[in-house]
This record gives C-alpha cells, sequence and structure tokens, in this order.
C-alpha cells in the first residue's frame, strides 16, 4: 500500500506460525509400521542383566538335569558300551587311572543335562525378547520350546543308533590287524558324549531356521543363496567340535547338518514359504 506522497509503506506482516509437526504416539500403526505393545526401551546395562540371569536360569536348569543323570549313569554306561558301541562286547573297558569310572559318570550325565538345557535356553531367549514380540510371534516362540526338546531327543537316538555304531565299526576296522584294541573307558566316553550332545544341538537348525523366517528375520531364498557359506560355516564347526584323527566322526556331523540345512529349505519350498 502507499500513503499520500505515494511512496510505499510496509504495514505489519506477520509470518505464518509454524507448529512442531505432528509425529505419530510410538504404539500408533501408521503406514504398516507399528511397534509391539509391551516394547519399552532399556538401559544396554539392564538388558545385559537380563540377559545374565537368564543364562543362569539355563545353567541350574542343566545342572540340575546332570544331577539327576547322576542316578543313572553306572547303567547308561553299561547299555551304551553293549548297544551303541557292539565290537567292544567281547572286550571290556579299560580304566587308567583312579577317578576315570567317576569322571565318565558325570559327562554321561551332562547329556540328561544338556536335553534339559536347550529347551530351557529356548523359552528364556522368549522371555528375554518378548516385549519386542509381536502376539503371533510370541505363539511361534512358545511352540518352540517342545519342539526343540523333540529334536533334541531325535538328534541323540540319531547319534546312538546310527552314527555311534557306525563310527566304532569304522574304528574296528581302521586298526584291525594292526594291534590289539583296547578301548579305554574315559576316552571312549569322550567321543560319545561329545557327538551325542553336538548332534542334540545340530538337530535344532530346522527350528531356528523356521523360527528366523516366520519372524522376517530372513528368507528362504536368501539362505538358499548363502548355501555354499552355510555349509562351510557347518563343516568348520564340525570339525572343531568332533575331533578324531581319522576324520569319519566330523564328515558325518557335517553331512547330517547340510543333510538338515537343505531337507529344511525343501519343506519351506514345498508349502510356499
Amino acid at each position: 500500500m502507499t500513503d499520500e506522497s505515494g511512496q510505499g509503506v510496509v504495514g505489519d506482516h506477520h509470518e505464518p506460525e509454524v507448529g512442531e509437526p505432528d509425529y505419530p504416539d510410538p504404539d500408533e500403526d501408521v503406514g504398516g509400521i507399528s511397534t509391539p505393545p509391551d516394547d519399552e526401551e532399556m538401559p544396554l546395562a539392564d538388558h545385559i542383566e537380563e540377559m545374565m540371569l537368564r543364562l543362569l536360569v539355563v545353567f541350574l536348569f542343566g545342572a540340575a538335569g546332570t544331577a539327576v543323570g547322576l542316578l543313572g549313569a553306572s547303567e547308561a554306561i553299561q547299555i551304551v558300551w553293549t548297544d551303541a558301541i557292539p565290537q567292544n562286547q567281547e572286550w571290556p573297558p579299560h580304566i587308567y587311572h583312579p577317578l576315570e569310572l567317576w569322571l565318565t559318570r558325570i559327562k554321561v550325565s551332562t547329556l540328561l543335562g544338556i536335553l534339559v538345557a536347550l529347551p530351557a535356553f529356548v523359552y528364556e531367549c522368549y522371555l528375554f525378547m518378548k516385549p519386542g514380540l509381536y502376539p503371533h510371534e510370541r505363539k511361534y516362540y512358545l511352540a518352540a520350546v517342545p519342539t526343540s526338546l523333540v529334536l533334541a531327543i531325535l538328534g541323540m537316538v540319531f547319534s546312538y543308533l546310527l552314527v555311534l555304531p557306525m563310527l566304532f565299526e569304522y574304528f574296528t576296522y581302521y586298526a584291525d590287524g594292526s594291534a590289539e584294541i583296547a578301548y579305554a573307558l574315559g576316552e571312549t566316553f569322550d567321543l560319545v558324549i561329545t557327538l551325542t550332545g553336538f548332534l542334540a544341538i545340530v538337530f535344532q537348525i530346522p527350528l531356528f531356521i523356521m523360527l528366523a523366517i516366520m519372524m522376517g528375520v530372513t528368507t528362504r531364498r536368501w539362505l538358499a543363496s548363502k548355501r555354499l557359506y552355510f555349509w562351510a560355516a557347518f563343516a568348520g564347526l564340525s570339525f572343531m567340535f568332533t575331533v578324531d584323527p581319522t576324520m569319519m566322526a566330523p564328515v558325518l556331523v557335517a553331512v547330517t547338518m547340510i543333510l538338515l540345512f537343505e531337507g529344511t529349505l525343501l519343506i519351506l519350498k514345498w508349502v510356499g514359504r
């Protein structure tokens, strides 16, 4: 506008007020993005403390299972010696130091501890992650607890009925004619326990793959595209945890891990996941 002299006059001009943007509520579903209803931020120290406490619970379950297993450890040693290692029926176990039998009983009883600790570990993981899980994800995790126990039992049975007899038959054939075989109780059961316990864990592979895919962590296509990396990791783990100079044990374990991995992917492809 202008005044009477024709010069322009700048009037009072107010800039439009710009308010604070309206951010969505953290629990509100906006554009397909939402957060679980119980999700809340915690300091890192609190997370670490909770994780350590839950691992302690798993350890206590495993220790309790081991203590119970001691009650029948001697009978278990006799059964394994005569059934899972049939070549040893003609030869009694050899003991080379005073504590060997007692230590072997403790080691055998740890198999029951592993059997108890695996589902306890899955359940404690569920409780640790529960606030950050959606309701459908919680259902998957709860169903995984009994599934973990079943798979652990299958892994131990697989070791007992197939892997151990095959392995000790190979050992007997490998040493036949070279020298008279004298199986030491402690060393023999070190291999038995390592293989059986490790296969109980190995048989969790299908469960972990299913959980990861159902919870959207990964996809079957991605796992299939990276299969060679998984095969290499399986081979490395089997040679690391199943030490055997003949290389028979780690090869059997590695092949088992690869078959479980590929079988799970095949089932997922068949059901359309």
